[in-house]
């Protein structure tokens, strides 16, 4: 039982409610090496109260086993797949995936005494069913107890994984939207957006460009990102019939893009953890001002990372740059051919006269 003295040194610990406070408060500590909470050491108590009452992500691991102390905004990095369980738990339990990481780094501090820092680090991350690409900015600081040895870690925490994927797809689109009107042939606006797109793997593992027939019964090939043989890429694609591999046809029905599922190609992995691709999204490429699709593009999926709404934008504006590159490679086009024609009838002109002239003066 707590005598009110102890009931004291414990209230700053769980001033104020949260999750995380209760949970700390209510956890079973004296089956961990840590014990009891009254028995804790100051120094963790102090950590453990600017942890759990700050809104900033913050852990503590403590101990040789670096056992887990989190607050509310740490616990939406662990995701559904480590919360509540991580509590009172050791570290290498919690994070196998991303360990030899992580785990190396904090021995060093309890080695050493010195504290680290890390910048955008990717950490493979299992929170969500599956393993994420994620990046996180953190420090990691010992925390000396009263004897002067080095009773745990401190973190501070920030996931930054949106910030690196945002500013590597925007990359992506700047490049794209910056060849827009350099093309002048459609050819050649296919073949300089899979340049640029072959420039983004983590994002794009692989990349096909169809360019449909006049009639739309026919996608042909024009250009890929990759050759590799489990790659399955056809010259070209009978849209009269369902291909078994690419619903071009379908997407070609439906006028909207269609993801496909459960790819497997060998042991061809990609992205930035290296994993088997399995999926892949197929969009169309609108004529510019017109209701009609010109183009199909055939873009995988990273493994790392769910196809969630920034993802598919990010594919949406990648398609709409193509799209424009080849409105004004068609254009240019369009109106090279115009000018030949005007100076074919120039010359023709030139030469009807010439012969009227010399006719006339035959006379």
């Amino acid at each position: 039982m707590i005598d009110e003295s102890n009931r004291a040194r414990s209230a700053p610990l769980f001033a104020g409610e949260s999750e995380m406070k209760a949970l700390v408060r209510s956890f079973d500590w004296t089956a961990t090496p840590l014990g009891a909470i009254e028995s804790w050491p100051q120094s963790l108590r102090t950590a453990a109260s600017i942890c759990l009452n700050s809104r900033f992500p913050m852990v503590l691991w403590w101990g040789e086993e670096l056992r887990l102390i989190y607050n509310d905004a740490w616990r939406q990095i662990l995701g559904r797949d480590k919360h509540p369980r991580a509590l009172g738990s050791p570290g290498h339990q919690i994070w196998p995936e991303n360990w030899d990481i992580i785990g190396a780094q904090l021995h060093g501090v309890l080695e050493t005494g010195a504290a680290t820092w890390s910048d955008d680090l990717l950490l493979p991350t299992f929170r969500y069913g599956y393993l994420e690409e994620a990046y996180y900015t953190y420090s990691y600081s010992p925390i000396f107890i009263e004897t002067g040895a080095i009773g745990g870690v401190f973190t501070a925490v920030a996931e930054t994984t949106d910030r690196v994927l945002g500013a590597r797809r925007t990359a992506t689109l700047r490049d794209l939207a910056a060849q827009t009107g350099e093309a002048k042939s459609i050819e050649q606006a296919y073949r300089m957006a899979i340049a640029t797109l072959a420039e983004n793997s983590l994002d794009i593992p692989f990349a096909l460009l169809y360019r449909l027939s006049d009639d739309r019964t026919e996608a042909i090939l024009q250009e890929q990102t990759i050759d590799i043989d489990p790659l399955p890429a056809p010259p070209s694609i009978d849209l009269t019939t369902a291909n078994p591999i690419w619903p071009l046809a379908a997407v070609l029905e439906r006028q909207t893009a269609i993801e496909v599922d459960n790819l497997r190609y060998g042991d061809w992995a990609a992205g930035a953890l290296n994993l088997p691709i399995e999926r892949a999204i197929v969009l169309p490429l609108w004529a510019s001002g017109q209701d009609a699709v010109v183009g199909m593009l055939v873009a995988g999926i990273t493994p790392a990372r769910e196809l969630d709404l920034d993802y598919r934008n990010f594919f949406e504006m990648t398609a709409g740059h193509i799209e424009t590159a080849i409105a004004n490679a068609t254009a240019y086009e369009a109106e090279r051919q115009r000018a030949e024609a005007l100076a074919e009838l120039d010359r023709a002109k030139t030469t009807f006269s010439a012969t009227s002239a010399t006719n006339f003066a035959h006379r």
